[in-house]
């Protein structure tokens, strides 16, 4: 009796160490199991043989795709404990199955494929209860299975063993796709009971770590896959997705996923999700999804019937299946976006809980291996969130990547494309920085870096560094020297608009045109080189030399929309207004929803066609403005006064309008890349040459004014300061010669060459012309010229808040979401107000006006407007309240200063007239209305000799003066 206790309780010790994979106790239990009981030999021989082969095979792993051939002298006393085991008959029936399958597992470690097909068609592996069964026999079980499916795929398909022996099929004739689909229910079945015997092991293990006594013992370690387990988890999909069934490869993956995890199952888990997202995300649509929840469909896009082996999966039965999670408020995935997004936050919560962050040699390999795993999580992330536009949740994934990112140059390139793309453009230079260091032969990590100094930051002494880096780099940095080049132009270029000293203006002038004269020599196939010297020539009032260059681009780049819209604004500075509106109208066509070149055309409307035709493109812009933003376009086509009462009209429905939420910051800014009729480009994509030549739309872009007269007046003394910032501005021309009769623009002569960067891509990044001044609430884009220095951007923010405090005193400002939209209608309006003004129409200009009001109540252009209606009614004490206000907003704005100093000339203020005009001139002293009025003030002071100079000055910059200034179009790398 007492030997029956003793060998019960070492029986349960060994099922207990077979469980646990404790394989180095097993020979010691062994030899006191035969001194107890004599009768158990066999048993003893069975156990040995086990505990020798799963000795060896963790001492010799078997290798994916490998050929285990060749004399193995250890699995030759494996053979002898097991056939001695099989030949004496002794074992019971569940001891001797369980040696049958420890031989076919020893035959396949042999490489005898066919021998091992022989003992699982003697066991029948279908008619094993998993039901009561030990936890060992389960992985037993499983491993079976995942043999068998591997032996069915060693042994060719006409070999007869496989008729002779009868595995698994009751004619020897079977086709190729039986025998696919018995292969793939063996690893399927192998998989389910993997699942199974692991969540059983985790089980026993925890209770019997309860029921332990105090006294210490070994700890438990986790269970390991092997090659089996981990064969019939993963090779069911793979045979699924080479057959083409990608419908039933998801759902088997949906499957393991569902089943309740294990600590071992972890790492397969979090590949498995990855796998899973990658497939979402680049291999199904919308339309061709189901709900995990729901039966996978009988025909879907996502299967190819036409390869071989693509056939429906068997349905087959287990007795005992793994838990999977179930509950009543369990999240379950609507869309491929979604359920690849939760699979790739499961993945990234996993890869950081488990990062290997220790730096010491012996952790090298799985240090590199957790980075992999990571990096390949985060790319996918990058994928699913560019395609929504969550730049900042992106930003926020990669900066929880960053504890162990060290040295490592691709996750911190993806952390600074991600901080551009959400606007975080001074993070993102700053971890540049960090790239430059990992990687300093790269030209194109500065060039990133100067792109976002010269454009939203405007840190141009730093984005002056960055171009000289990419230029010091010489031929290392091949056809990325020219793009140095002409961003160092584009940074010389603003200096000297931000230069107080005419002398320094005039370096930095001289600078920029050598820097894009050698961007262009150095590249002359890229039109941007071409195109930013001609707009620098513009600037400098040198219409014939820049209208070549402009030629030039528009030869390499005949759709380019900077080109076009610079070649109308010289043409027009030539006074040749039908051509410029010629050239809009053709620009129009390729971009028909870009507002600058709709801006640009009001006025040109207005100068060659008359009013009406512009309130018809002001009525075009208000439906585009509609549309965009999923609004309801007007039905109705009438002219004059009758837009301004259906716009009023379609005006109340913004109180009940949301937009959509907007997380492109180019949206935010006031890019009008997306009304170009083009999708944004992620930046997170690698930058390429056209990418990284194509002006893009950052969060706002300073944009200097035209450069002063090459023969400036000796009676001003004084220096003019720093010119006014990117703002578009309206030239109220003052006397003109009649139109000329209208001639054919000069069309492009070559159609665009760089087809490197797309239609898509071009339009994107070069269509970024709607709205620049994105930072001030002014809206100041064709009413003033403003500084960039630090009292016009206060002035700009300072204008800001007062706008939000207002508007949300007023039940009519409903602007939600981001500004840009409700920035870009309140431009229209003015525009409108403007054509009224020109028709002496005060009711209706007021009507406008007032529609912009109620969006920025407190923006200095809607006062500027307001002053120009009070003008026109004759009440010059109520416009110069309105300038005065103006200027109190924004000290720097032109125009106003202009009227005001008008109006001082009426009510004979003369001394305080020319003071106000005088600071205009050194605002922006390209301005001929300024000058003209200034002359009408000295003249009227009795000083005819300065008035004739102003006189004089005004008409010479009269004649070269376009329809708009230049500086309406962006300067940007």
């Amino acid at each position: 009796m007492t030997a029956k206790k003793s060998g019960s309780r070492l029986e349960a010790e060994i099922e207990r160490c077979r469980s646990e994979c404790q394989w180095d106790k097993i020979p010691e239990l062994v030899r006191q199991l035969s001194a107890k009981l004599i009768s158990n030999d066999d048993l003893g021989e069975l156990l040995l043989g086990e505990c020798k082969l799963q000795t060896y095979l963790k001492e010799n792993p078997i290798k994916q795709g490998a050929s285990p051939r060749g004399p193995r002298p250890k699995l030759v006393e494996v053979r002898k404990h097991l056939t001695a085991a099989l030949d004496r008959g002794n074992l019971k029936p569940d001891y001797l199955q369980e040696a049958s399958l420890l031989m076919a597992k020893l035959c396949y470690a042999e490489g005898e494929y066919k021998e091992a097909l022989g003992h699982y068609s003697r066991v029948s592996l279908e008619d094993l209860q998993l039901g009561g069964a030990p936890v060992y026999r389960l992985s037993m079980i499983a491993e079976a299975y995942a043999t068998k499916g591997l032996c069915l795929e060693k042994v060719p398909a006409a070999s007869p063993s496989l008729s002779n022996r009868n595995i698994g099929s009751p004619s020897s004739n079977r086709s190729a796709a039986e025998r696919e689909q018995d292969i793939i229910t063996c690893y399927e079945k192998s998989g389910d009971i993997a699942l199974l015997y692991l969540q059983e092991a985790e089980k026993a293990l925890s209770v019997g770590i309860q029921n332990r006594s105090p006294k210490p013992g070994p700890t438990a370690q986790d269970q390991e896959l092997g090659y089996f387990l981990e064969t019939g988890l993963q090779r069911a999909h793979v045979i699924h997705f080479k057959n083409g069934n990608l419908t039933h490869g998801v759902g088997r993956f949906r499957e393991i996923l569902r089943a309740v995890e294990t600590r071992t199952t972890q790492n397969l888990r979090m590949t498995i999700a990855r796998q899973l997202a990658e497939i979402l995300l680049r291999g199904m649509c919308e339309q061709s999804y189901w709900s995990p929840l729901e039966d996978p469909p009988s025909v879907s896009p996502l299967d190819d019937p036409t390869r071989q082996g693509h056939t429906h999966s068997r349905s087959y039965t287990l007795s005992r299946r793994p838990r999977v999670y179930s509950g009543d408020n369990l999240f379950c995935p609507q869309e491929n976006t979604e359920e690849a997004l939760l699979l790739l936050l499961i993945s990234e919560s996993m890869a950081n809980r488990d990062a290997v962050l220790s730096r010491i040699p012996e952790h090298n390999n799985d240090r590199i291996i957790s980075l992999q795993s990571a990096s390949v999580v985060y790319d996918l992330l990058t994928i699913a969130l560019g395609r929504r536009g969550q730049y900042e949740m992106l930003s926020e994934c990669l900066e929880r990547a960053m504890k162990f990112a060290f040295e490592e140059f691709h996750l911190w390139y993806q952390l600074a494309l991600s901080l551009m793309a959400a606007g975080k453009s001074a993070r993102a230079v700053k971890v540049l920085k960090e790239c430059i260091r990992l990687k300093p032969d790269d030209p194109t990590i500065p060039l990133l870096a100067a792109k976002l100094c010269i454009g939203p930051l405007h840190w141009l002494d730093e984005g002056e560094c960055f171009a000289k880096m990419v230029i010091d780099m010489g031929e290392k940095a091949a056809e990325f020297r020219a793009k140095g080049y002409l961003a160092a132009g584009l940074v010389y270029s603003l200096k000297a608009t931000d230069a107080s000293l005419r002398s320094t203006q005039e370096e930095y002038q001289r600078k920029a045109l050598g820097a894009f004269q050698r961007a262009q020599s150095l590249s002359p196939t890229d039109h941007l080189a071409a195109f930013y010297l001609a707009l620098q020539l513009a600037v400098s009032r040198q219409i014939p030399e820049a209208l070549g260059y402009v030629r030039q681009a528009l030869q390499l780049q005949g759709d380019d929309i900077h080109s076009l819209h610079l070649l109308a604004l010289l043409l027009s500075a030539q006074k040749h207004y039908h051509d410029a509106l010629n050239i809009i109208e053709m620009a129009l066509s390729e971009y028909p929803e870009n507002f600058n070149l709709l801006y640009t055309k009001v006025k040109l409307e207005a100068m060659c066609r008359g009013p009406e035709e512009a309130l018809l493109t002001c009525k075009h812009m208000l439906q585009i403005w509609k549309s965009f933003y999923n609004l309801t376009n007007p039905s109705d086509s009438g002219r004059g006064s009758s837009l301004l009462d259906r716009a009023i009209a379609d005006r109340r429905q913004l109180n009940a309008m949301t937009l959509p939420d907007f997380s492109d910051p180019e949206t935010v800014s006031g890019s009008s890349s997306s009304r170009s009729g083009s999708e944004p480009v992620s930046p997170t994509s690698p930058p390429t040459l056209s990418s990284l030549s194509s002006p893009s739309s950052p969060v706002f872009i300073f944009q200097p004014p035209p450069f002063p007269p090459q023969r400036p007046p000796s009676f001003l003394s004084a220096p003019p300061p720093a010119r006014a910032p990117p703002q578009r501005t309206l030239s109220f021309l003052g006397s003109l010669s009649p139109p000329p009769s209208p001639r054919p623009p000069p069309p492009p002569t070559k159609p665009r060459t760089q087809s490197c960067s797309g239609r898509a891509a071009l339009r994107q990044l070069s269509c970024s012309s709607g709205l620049q001044d994105a930072n001030t609430l002014g809206f100041p884009s064709m009413f003033s010229v403003c500084s960039v220095h630090a009292t016009s951007i206060a002035a700009s923010r300072v204008e800001q808040a007062l706008s939000e405090v207002a508007s949300s005193l007023q039940s009519s400002a409903p602007k939600q979401g981001p500004l840009h939209p409700w920035m870009t209608l309140a431009q229209i309006w003015l525009h409108a107000a403007e054509v009224y003004i020109g028709m002496s129409k005060p009711a209706e200009a007021t009507a406008c006006t007032q529609e912009a009001a109620n969006l920025f109540p407190t923006s200095h252009n809607v006062l500027y407007m307001r002053g120009q209606i009070a003008e026109l009614r004759g009440n010059m004490d109520e416009a110069k309240r309105w300038y005065e206000e103006a200027l109190s907003i924004n000290p720097t704005h032109v125009k106003t200063m202009q009227r005001l100093g008008l109006i001082l000339h009426q009510l004979q203020r003369y001394s305080l007239s020319e003071k106000v005009l005088r600071d205009a001139v050194q605002v922006n002293s390209t301005a001929h209305d300024v000058w003209n009025s200034l002359g009408e003030v000295l003249q009227a002071q009795g000083n005819a000799a300065a008035a004739t100079e102003c006189f004089l000055t005004a008409l010479e910059l009269e004649a070269s003066s376009p329809i708009l200034p230049f500086t309406i179009i962006p300067r940007a790398l």
